[in-house]
């Protein structure tokens, strides 16, 4: 996480599988677009193990990266697969038998409170997913959370916290004003009209280019 660059902490791009394509529309993209991205989560609830094992193996036949994929909820797939890591909610396994049991998985943890990224981090979280920032088609009638809190959370954990939620291009740098280590993004790479301009965009700005 956050790799320097002439001591410049370079910030993060984690793309969120959507639940809504298929195995194969999700490998196509994701193989033209993983190189300008840090992780791919594979979030797949209705895939059965089966599947999801499938969605893996045809993302590293086209040349993506194991230490570019990051599975959640489900660590036994994680440790058979070998892949970077595994991203846990508060209803799945909990983060310190994970670290216990899986040492070699990075693991990160979705919170939605200062409370829980202080205990998620307590207990050896590697990072931590926070949001939802801003106002988004996926938790219609949930009021966002803001920058203002998404600050109170990077300002109280020494865990890299990666926003999720709302994020576009034009606000990606208020996310990194308020202390964010990096953005999460689903849709607004995974479902625009060009997904590999899209990412590309989202990498300007990650890198200071569009104010």
């Amino acid at each position: 996480m956050n790799v320097r660059k002439g001591g410049v902490a370079i910030k993060e791009l984690h793309v969120i599988s959507t639940g809504q394509q298929t195995r194969a529309q999700f490998v196509s993209i994701i193989k033209d677009i993983h190189p300008y991205i840090d992780f791919v989560h594979l979030r797949e609830p209705s895939w059965t193990d089966n599947e999801m094992i499938e969605a893996i193996n045809l993302l590293i036949e086209e040349g993506v990266p194991r230490n570019k994929l990051v599975v959640n909820t489900r660590v036994n797939i994680a440790h058979v697969m070998k892949t970077y890591g595994i991203q846990l909610t508060n209803e799945s396994m909990d983060v310190t038998e994970v670290k216990k049991f899986y040492r070699h998985l990075r693991v990160g943890c979705s919170v939605h409170s200062v409370k829980e990224a202080i205990d998620a981090a307590g207990h050896g979280a590697d990072y931590l997913i926070y949001g939802h920032i801003f106002e988004t088609g996926s938790k219609r009638g949930i009021a966002p959370r803001g920058v203002k809190q998404l600050e109170e959370v990077t300002h109280n954990t020494t865990a890299p916290v990666i926003a999720i939620g709302g994020i576009t291009p034009e606000n990606t740098q208020l996310v990194l004003q308020s202390g964010a280590s990096g953005i999460a993004v689903l849709s607004g790479i995974l479902l625009a009209r060009d997904p590999l301009q899209a990412v590309k965009r989202y990498q300007e700005c990650l890198a200071g280019g569009i104010k």
